[in-house]
């Protein structure tokens, strides 16, 4: 990291774009505008518990749906590809978080942990979601380390490793419904845990599940401990009733209790859903503060794909570059001499 970010020093001029975030969505956004011109800035966060810069890919071990890769990669190899590629062409990278943002004057403000506040023109918010998890020692450790813990059957589920075998889904909403029926393509048995006696899930996704032949489900139950050091091998449970514990042995973990979308930054000066997702315009990306974007997972808790967020990272910087232009000053960004990234 530079001891001067770029856009910070006084009387400079403002950012074009600030991207904030360093997923899918935040690294699209960056390819298109430094192949536009804009020297985009991004600030791409720090680590911070199982929070990692680069999202939740970096908790998946392979990869096998992301379109032009046949032979499966890392999710931190795909994050470090499309990074490599969006400084390749200009991008300069800020390893730091933001702590908050300023929407109500412009240029916009952009105050990053340690750094100076930096002004910019355009904000494109790619900040994501947080999977839920439980808050085990060994859930954490595994799931960082891909011994068989998971937030997403999804992106998951498929590979070898999780064939065959009795797997847990932890939840009891939509989310955890729809998990379970994606896993039961896989796994020989399909084990759903949940702490009370009924689902909260829709009635509709709720029989699909409890009539299926491969679903069995443990009521008022649970997890308190993930059994195994290189791989999950079981489970220990606790009754919500009774107190009773049990192990369950089983080859998958799969957390299924919800996402919070990474917006505390925002101070509420952005309009969000019910859910707390930032929200856009339908079929769009711009925010409720004109000149400001949001892409990827922070605005979707439906898809949560990585490519359906490197969709609406290319959407926001096209919409952040048409708004410059419309404004008449996407030339009055950082001088040439600012293209460095900051580590």
């Amino acid at each position: 990291m530079s001891a001067s970010t770029p856009g910070s020093t006084a009387g400079a001029a403002p950012e074009n774009v600030v991207i904030i975030g360093s997923g899918p969505a935040a690294w699209t956004a960056a390819i298109y505008a430094a192949r536009a011109n804009l020297r985009p800035l991004v600030f791409e966060g720090e680590p911070v518990g199982t929070e990692l810069p680069g999202g939740q890919l970096m908790l998946t071990t392979d990869i096998e749906n992301f379109p032009g890769f046949p032979e499966p990669l890392s999710g931190p190899e795909l994050m470090e590809r499309v990074k490599a590629q969006a400084v390749h062409h200009g991008t300069r990278v800020v390893s730091e978080l933001v702590k908050e943002v300023r929407l109500g004057e412009r240029p916009f403000t952009v105050v990053p942990n340690y750094s100076e506040p930096v002004q910019a023109h355009t904000v494109i918010v790619a900040t994501g979601a947080a999977a839920k998890w439980i808050g085990l020692p060994n859930e954490q450790r595994l799931a960082t380390t891909g011994g068989g813990v998971s937030a997403c059957a999804v992106c998951d589920g498929a590979m070898p490793f999780y064939r065959n075998k009795r797997l847990v889904v932890v939840g009891g909403g939509d989310t955890a419904m729809e998990e379970t029926l994606y896993l039961t393509k896989f796994a020989s048995e399909v084990v759903v845990v949940h702490r009370r006696d009924s689902f909260r899930a829709s009635k509709v996704m709720a029989q699909r599940v409890l009539s299926h032949p491969k679903v069995r489900v443990i009521w008022n139950a649970r997890v308190t401990d993930v059994l195994g050091d290189d791989f999950i091998t079981g489970v220990r449970l606790e009754d919500t009733v009774t107190g009773a514990t049990s192990e369950l042995e089983v080859g998958g973990l799969f957390v299924a209790i919800g996402h919070t979308p990474n917006t505390r930054f925002l101070a509420g000066q952005l309009s969000t859903t019910e859910h707390g997702y930032v929200q856009v315009t339908p079929g769009r990306t711009a925010t409720s503060v004109d000149g400001v974007f949001a892409a990827g997972d922070v605005i979707d808790d439906y898809y949560r794909q990585a490519i359906t967020s490197a969709g609406t990272g290319c959407m926001a910087a096209l919409e952040a570059e048409r708004w410059l232009a419309h404004h008449g000053i996407e030339d009055s960004a950082a001088p040439e001499a600012a293209h460095v990234a900051a580590h």
